[in-house]
């Protein structure tokens, strides 16, 4: 905790805010998130349909609307986006609290979402600004306490949910409500706005960002990245349920606060460790290879031992967070370079689009590959599509270093 605070503390004012913004959002959607499904089926009564439906169009608000997200950032500011985001999730989850009609809990739903794809961009570009050349530390302390706000979300809402699920919003709710107001004080508000996109149109500067070409290059690239990270909501829950039937909740319980633990304690460290040692493209490289391997324990776990699966789902989430925490600081360093310091939200909301698009197919994919592997008792099948995904995205990426295409096209001073 020390070094985190003094790592903390060896930034601007205005990042060790963002930083902190983060474990607020962070605590107060993952105090409501994980309980909604149970609230709207049981609590509400609501079909399995309409459960679903409620869910996806909050993941479709916030994954399909990043690019309008960022390009707001860029062409009003980042403080702008961010003040309304959180002012936006005050309502959305205060309305998920209140209201028990359908039409009320999609508006509440897309609400949600939307304001979660206005702050996102315009966060990371900001901070990008506010650390200068220091990128890659920032963006290795802000994942600490964006993996620290996810620990310690559910744990809140569970306590909060003892009383009563509309006490669980309201709290929630009345976090973003006090972020906006900090940070409507706080945040300098002439980050990015019309300097940094000039006088081009929305379809200009989107065709700016379109014609880099390095850029999406290494935005399709990362994919599997992504893909992998999301199995500790779908491969990995399914693994420890087949494996421990009643128990695999409680294990995926577990397998979720060690992976946000691994992050939360390991991330300064590995990152300093990757710096010492390594180029970025490497660091990038070795992280995404770690996380392919991963589920290499699972591959050969044999299935009829309960032991031999949970010991090979912890280490399997161990290495997947720990690859994590070597690739995140490095990519989002690497997006920042490769939009030349210009139009650095846009950038950022496009790649979170793609990711957002690539984990709806790798999830269909993975799922069809699980339905298959079960019919055909071959278990060893997705975890092996799972690693040879990971291979493939780290061949990609030192493809794209070998060549020469995550270098800056023409770096440019940070718009201000």
């Amino acid at each position: 905790m020390k070094h985190l605070w003094q790592q903390t503390r060896s930034f601007p004012p205005a990042a060790q805010l963002l930083m902190a913004n983060q474990f607020a959002i962070n605590l107060a959607f993952y105090m409501l998130m994980p309980y909604l499904a149970a609230h709207l089926s049981g609590g509400l009564g609501l079909a399995a349909w309409a459960v679903g439906l409620v869910l996806g169009v909050r993941n479709f608000s916030q994954q399909g609307m990043f690019l309008i997200g960022g390009t707001i950032a860029d062409r009003l500011g980042h403080k702008i986006p961010i003040m309304a985001g959180c002012l936006l999730r005050t309502v959305g989850f205060a309305l998920l609290g209140w209201v028990d009609n359908l039409p009320a809990l999609i508006v509440a739903s897309a609400a949600t979402g939307f304001a979660g794809a206005l702050f996102n961009p315009a966060v990371r570009a900001h901070l990008a600004v506010e650390a200068g050349e220091r990128r890659v530390d920032a963006f290795a302390t802000f994942n600490v306490y964006y993996q620290a706000g996810m620990l310690l979300g559910p744990l809140v809402g569970l306590a909060l949910l003892a009383a009563d699920f509309r006490l669980v919003c309201t709290v929630a709710a009345a976090v973003f409500a006090a972020l906006a107001l900090v940070q409507g004080r706080a945040l300098p508000g002439h980050r990015g706005g019309p300097s940094a996109v000039g006088r081009e149109s929305v379809l200009a500067q989107w065709r700016t960002v379109a014609a880099n070409r390095p850029f999406l290059l290494f935005s399709a690239a990362m994919i599997g990245s992504y893909v992998l990270s999301f199995q500790v909501y779908l491969a990995l829950p399914l693994a420890a349920t087949d494996a421990l039937g009643a128990n695999g909740t409680t294990v995926t319980s577990g397998l979720f606060v060690i992976s946000a633990a691994v992050a939360v304690v390991g991330q300064l460290r590995l990152t300093g460790w990757a710096k010492q040692r390594w180029q970025p493209s490497d660091a990038l490289v070795r992280g995404l290879a770690l996380m392919a391997l991963a589920f290499v324990p699972l591959a050969l776990s044999p299935q009829g031992s309960s032991t031999a699966v949970l010991t090979a789902l912890i280490v399997a989430v161990v290495l997947l967070a720990a690859g994590s925490a070597v690739v995140y600081p490095f990519e989002m360093d690497t997006v920042v370079a490769l939009s030349g310091n210009r139009l650095v939200a846009t950038h950022y909301g496009l790649y979170n689009t793609v990711s957002g698009l690539g984990i709806t197919l790798g999830n269909l994919a993975t799922g069809a590959l699980w339905d298959f592997a079960r019919q055909h008792d071959a278990q060893w099948l997705p975890w092996a599509g799972l690693t040879a995904t990971g291979l493939a995205c780290a061949a990609s990426v030192a493809c794209l270093a070998r060549t020469g295409r995550l270098t800056a096209p023409l770096a440019q001073p940070v718009v201000a």
